[in-house]
């Protein structure tokens, strides 16, 4: 476990810095009248993945945590499993999105991960995978201004453009 730890930490930082070395050749910054420019999403969010790359490393060294001082198998069989089973549904997910877009994905993956594979219950499944995609539209195509794919829905969201723009 402790050099798994290791391992993802400096594996997941090299490629941050590939992620914001390839974000930057798009402007990172806000572009006055159109919104965040095409590299500034990316390019944020793997610099945030790095700051916590580096906390993995230096909290590793530290032994801080439990993992850092653990000697057990990082994956046994029924972690690989899960694990399995969670990228393949992950790649269902984006799958999905030229079908039925993402705003029709990421509530089937929602509710795919937290009913069947978290057993939650039906009213905290259904609130997130009813909720998560209106705050995920919000976000993207209404803050950033930045579209996601919509798939065979596309028509359902005119009215919602003609409302807000």
């Amino acid at each position: 476990m402790r050099m798994a730890e290791l391992v993802m930490g400096i594996v997941m930082g090299v490629f941050s810095l590939y992620l914001m070395w390839k974000s930057a050749e798009l402007p990172i910054g806000w572009i006055a009248g159109e919104g965040p420019g095409g590299g500034a999403w990316s390019f944020w969010l793997a610099a945030g993945m790095l700051a916590c790359c580096v906390a993995i490393i230096v909290r590793w060294a530290m032994r801080i945590t439990p993992e850092s001082r653990s000697e057990e198998v990082f994956m046994t069989r029924r972690t690989l499993k899960v694990f399995l089973l969670i990228a393949g549904a992950l790649i269902a997910m984006v799958g999905l999105f030229h079908i039925v877009g993402a705003y029709g994905a990421i509530p089937i993956f929602l509710i795919f991960y937290l009913r069947f594979m978290g057993g939650h219950s039906w009213r905290l499944t259904g609130g997130f995978a009813f909720v998560t995609p209106i705050a995920t539209f919000l976000f993207f195509e209404i803050a950033l201004q930045k579209t996601l794919p919509k798939g065979f829905t596309e028509p359902l969201f005119l009215p919602i453009f003609d409302f807000f723009y």
